[in-house]
């Protein structure tokens, strides 16, 4: 029997065949235990991990697959009431607290006399309720007249309701006013109505002294410190568009019964929240928000804090509140170089709208208006459309 001396250099048990000299020491691994040797070899061998999903690519697998528990699927107008009280109470619920203050006043800041109109500044307060400043838009020419209303709704940006009221005093404010058609409210105030402008939270007046840092979303941090005290941002800015019209009706130079709501961006997301929770609003122009959120979480768009309903996609979609407000004729303006309104997406929220207005028996009460043009308010045919409603006897 050939022994060797020393230490010889061995291979790996995974190499497969073992060198005669080396036979008669190989030879004691027969009696290892079972499973020994695969461990062994196993432990010699390269392991790449698997490659784990990241956070964004799991949140945009668990969107494509949102449950969306409570789609409208009915054909009657029975059936369209029925679902409306059973989602709106879900919505309610899960926006959380946004009923406005019962006690309140109104203060006078400033008033502007224009040209064409008069311009009211005011400031909302009640005890225990973050005060919330509005502008009430007047046209000349209307005096000893009770005017119809119509709620403006400004987006994001750090000017707040300015924009929308027409001030115009800066070169920051022009720039916006052009490059969205923004100035909505003054707009609507030429044509007749008594604009009604507040300012949402975190944006215009009611952000920090402080510019916060390039970093820093003001949406993302009101939301997240909201949140701690069982509040949503949302529910706040809905709060305040209601407690914006609860003032408006008590005005002497207002109609009550003759109301409607508009907005761009997210203005045009609260008009259509509100629209939908607040059966005072008749009618309803919805500009550049005929987006959906199961789409907004899978693509690469970002959508703030201020939109967020927990849980939404659970039991809905955009296009499920939007159906609250039917039969109350409502237009979505959909820009077709606006690029947050993502094609096929667009169209499926207009599909499940429809069939909401078709179940009430008034289909006509539903349009998409598409023009030519990027994420800003058009009014073409939104304005017709007011008139119809809010003017004629």
């Amino acid at each position: 029997m050939e022994i060797t001396t020393g230490h010889p250099e061995l291979p790996s048990p995974s190499c497969g065949a073992f060198p005669k000299t080396s036979a008669a020491i190989f030879g004691a691994l027969a009696f290892l235990p079972p499973g020994s040797l695969s461990t062994l070899c196993a432990a010699d061998t390269p392991v790449t991990p698997a490659k784990l999903p990241t956070t964004n690519e799991e949140i945009r697998r668990a969107a494509a697959n949102a449950p969306l528990q409570m789609l409208f699927r009915g054909r009657t107008a029975d059936d369209l009431a029925a679902w409306q009280r059973e989602f709106s109470a879900k919505l309610r619920e899960r926006i959380g607290p946004h009923e406005p203050p019962g006690k309140w006043q109104a203060r006078t800041l400033s008033q502007v006399e224009l040209p064409d109109h008069t311009r009211e500044e005011l400031l909302l307060e009640s005890e225990g309720t973050p005060s919330l400043p509005l502008y009430v838009l007047r046209p000349k020419g209307a005096a000893g007249k009770r005017l119809p209303i119509v709620l403006c709704l400004h987006g994001h940006g750090e000017s707040g309701h300015d924009a929308v009221a027409g001030v115009d005093d800066t070169p920051e404010l022009q720039r916006e006013i052009r490059q969205f058609n923004y100035d909505y409210g003054r707009q609507l105030a030429r044509e007749g109505y008594l604009a009604v402008i507040p300012c949402f939270t975190p944006f215009g007046r009611r952000l920090d002294a402080r510019p916060p840092a390039k970093t820093s979303d003001p949406c993302a941090v009101a939301f997240v410190r909201l949140m701690f005290l069982g509040r949503t941002l949302l529910g706040e800015n809905l709060r305040d568009a209601k407690w914006a019209l609860d003032y408006a009706t008590t005005r002497p130079d207002a109609r009550a019964d003759r109301i409607g709501c508009v907005g761009l961006s997210y203005g045009g997301r609260m008009t259509m929240v509100v629209s939908a929770l607040d059966p005072r609003v008749r009618v309803a122009v919805i500009s550049g928000a005929l987006n959906v959120f199961q789409e907004r979480i899978q693509g690469a768009g970002y959508s703030c804090g201020a939109q967020v309903i927990p849980g939404l996609l659970e039991f809905g979609d955009t296009p499920e509140i939007g159906s609250l407000i039917a039969p109350r004729p409502a237009i979505w303006e959909a820009g077709r170089q606006d690029a947050l309104m993502v094609p096929g997406w667009l169209e499926k929220a207009a599909g499940r709208l429809q069939a909401a207005y078709a179940a009430a028996g008034q289909p006509e009460n539903f349009q998409v208006h598409r023009f030519e043009g990027g994420h800003v308010w058009n009014g073409e045919t939104a304005i017709p459309l007011l008139a119809r409603v809010l003017k004629e006897p």
